[in-house]
């Protein structure tokens, strides 16, 4: 019961930030991008359909490829 209700918790969270992601992407002052990766990145354990529109965004706008990079740095390299 409790595994149902954080499932149907994931998936309302997840498409309400894809809502305000869309939403985002006509608006100035929401980043929109970040919404619509932060909702599929959620509904990606539940959906492969919505795993493969994050890979898809991520490599459209080169978010992981970012992460990544800030990842290898040091603080000490300057």
């Amino acid at each position: 019961m409790t595994q149902q209700l954080w499932r149907i918790g994931k998936i309302t969270l997840g498409v309400l930030l894809l809502v305000l992601g869309v939403v985002g992407l006509f608006l100035p002052f929401l980043q929109g991008i970040l919404f619509l990766i932060m909702g599929l990145s959620l509904l990606s354990t539940e959906s492969q359909r919505a795993k493969a529109w994050l890979h898809y965004l991520e490599e459209r706008t080169g978010w992981r490829r970012a992460a990544r990079e800030t990842r290898s740095r040091r603080p000490d390299d300057g």
